[in-house]
């Protein structure tokens, strides 16, 4: 299916997202929880939510969205995610979420796509935004606009205020995808080499929920009630077995981030990323 630029605007749901506390429990585990975040893992002590879920509820909602954009599916990369949160998420809730494609993009060689949620509990309240860019790597130069520029957060010229070190089980990946992501790019070592890997690699959103933890573990105290909002790019792909650092620096308002692995510590994994907190 070739790459549809006319669905600029277009929107999708509500779809309902139920969960309770062991799909909560499930989500940790998958972002690399352990036993030192029990507080996330045992339901007698909530379990309190990472603030990352915000991708879950919404992923169905936007899987359907970026159908409508098209595309080579063996080209679709994972480029940035967002999300900002307006309450904290519940140890059990039934949630609704939309989407709609905000935007298609000419990089020439490839194109790039945004899409937007919004995810809201039983009452209507707002719990989260979300803003993914999505980049398709077989199908640019169709003639469009260019993205439009992004702000950049460089990373300050000195030693990291925190520096969040964890093994990637072989089996991250395996654990992650059943959140609801199944892209067999994820476990199938035949689709990865066909996409251009040399083996399955991890999530981007399970790396980001990696990130998510370092925040909320560094600087907030464990209370996920204070992450406000978490940005970043993805600048290359986590491979099972690796060890993913992630370094923070704290300004006056926000915290910046960077990631990368320190099998190859040249190349990051996640760049231009930011946390706002309260």
């Amino acid at each position: 299916m070739g790459l549809n630029p006319e669905a600029v605007g277009t929107s999708v749901g509500p779809l309902t997202h139920r969960y309770d506390w062991k799909d909560a429990v499930l989500y940790a585990l998958g972002i690399g929880a352990t036993a030192d975040d029990l507080d996330f893992l045992y339901e007698a002590r909530g379990p309190k939510i990472y603030p990352s879920y915000a991708v879950i509820p919404a992923f169905k909602v936007l899987l359907e969205t970026w159908g409508k954009v098209g595309g080579d599916p063996l080209g679709i990369v994972h480029h940035a995610q967002k999300i900002t949160l307006y309450k904290p998420f519940e140890a059990s809730c039934t949630l609704s979420s939309t989407a709609k494609v905000a935007g298609v993009y000419d990089l020439r060689r490839m194109a790039q796509a945004i899409f937007c949620t919004e995810t809201r509990d039983q009452t209507g309240e707002l719990v989260s935004e979300s803003e993914c860019s999505v980049i398709f790597r077989f199908d640019g130069n169709f003639g469009g606009p260019m993205p439009p520029r992004r702000h950049v957060y460089h990373t300050p010229k000195r030693p990291a205020d925190f520096s969040f070190e964890q093994k990637i089980a072989a089996e991250q990946a395996i654990l992650y995808r059943l959140n609801g992501d199944h892209n067999p790019l994820h476990i199938d070592p035949e689709v990865a080499k066909a996409a251009g890997f040399e083996k399955p690699i991890v999530h981007g959103l399970c790396t980001f929920g990696f990130a998510c933890r370092a925040v909320v573990k560094e600087v907030l105290g464990n209370d996920p009630s204070r992450l406000k909002s978490l940005a970043t790019e993805f600048r290359r792909p986590v491979l099972p077995g690796e060890t993913l650092v992630i370094d923070g620096w704290k300004e006056t308002d926000y915290l910046v981030l960077r990631a990368y692995c320190k099998e190859r510590p040249t190349e990051y994994v996640l760049q231009n990323s930011v946390a706002t907190f309260r």
